[in-house]
């Protein structure tokens, strides 16, 4: 036995089998602990959230009725519902996402499979990371000076033009994560079979993260689907029936802002009504893409 070895009995001795006792009761101890925090800070996260869901339900299914989606809105008193808010939101919303998603879509391909480390990429991504954390009001007001003062008014454009901007960084985001899970070697054995490299990102690499990007752009929605601020500054609102992004163009989020801070009884109702076809539209466009991207699996 050379001077170096430690006999085995001496690690097996009275005193080394306590402490290693001790030792494993404060981490039995610690672990507890800490899942007991862990349960009660979801709890408490649950309980926050199903009680903001419970008083939305009970105060939006006041107020809901088919005048909702059939009527415009009109002056207090008057009755009215909020179809031209819906379909000013649908509009924005909706063209905010076409233009952002690919945009965000291959700007994010870039910094996963092009840029790395270099200069031009970290100055991306940086760019994006400010993005993502800026205020929404701060790109209204940024918008407001590229598209309303230059052209001399509030327009539908703006609005699509100051959500598209809050799109674009979520994309870009979710999509270079994404893409960044995909491992290595599926790409050598693309690349190796004689696939250009464009293919194998469109073919292999988009299809593989096909439910990580969608859910970027789920993320996307729900996001400006609920946005006030840049709107305020962009296409403003507007109480009568129009569909021209040239002008001022209603949205849900104005109407809900506008509404809730009134003094009347039936907007209030109206408000509450909004803000409970917001989240239920949002809801209902995630089961929506889950439930197709589980059937394409």
């Amino acid at each position: 036995m050379s001077a170096t070895t430690i006999p085995a009995a001496t690690l097996r001795t009275p005193k080394n089998a306590q402490v290693a006792a001790a030792l494993g009761r404060r981490r039995k101890r610690v672990d507890n602990i800490i899942r007991v925090l862990c349960i009660a800070a979801t709890l408490l996260g649950l309980l926050l959230l199903a009680s903001i869901l419970i008083t939305l339900i009970v105060q939006g299914f006041a107020g809901l009725s088919p005048r909702v989606f059939t009527e415009v809105t009109k002056p207090p008193g008057s009755g009215g519902g909020l179809l031209n808010p819906i379909i000013g939101s649908l509009i924005q919303v909706g063209l905010a996402t076409l233009v952002g998603t690919p945009i965000g879509l291959l700007v994010g391909t870039y910094l996963a499979e092009y840029a790395g480390t270099s200069r031009l990429g970290n100055v991306v991504r940086f760019v994006s990371d400010i993005l993502l954390s800026a205020p929404s009001i701060l790109i209204g007001l940024f918008v407001y000076q590229l598209l309303v003062l230059p052209f001399g008014g509030f327009s539908g454009w703006a609005g699509v033009a100051a959500l598209a901007i809050i799109v674009i960084p979520v994309v870009v985001r979710t999509t270079e994560d994404m893409l960044r899970l995909i491992p290595n070697t599926l790409r050598e054995a693309v690349i190796g079979l004689g696939a250009p490299k464009w293919k194998m990102i469109v073919l292999v690499c988009w299809r593989a993260a096909t439910s990580g990007i969608v859910t970027g752009v789920l993320l996307a929605i729900a996001r400006v689907a609920g946005e006030t601020a840049p709107l305020l500054f962009t296409s403003l609102g507007n109480l009568n029936w129009s569909l021209s992004l040239s002008a001022p163009m209603s949205s849900l989020p104005i109407t809900i802002y506008s509404y809730a801070g009134s003094p009347y009884e039936d907007w209030i109702a109206l408000a509450w009504t909004g803000a409970l076809i917001t989240t239920l539209g949002v809801l209902g466009l995630n089961v929506l893409a889950r439930a197709v991207l589980r059937a394409k699996k």
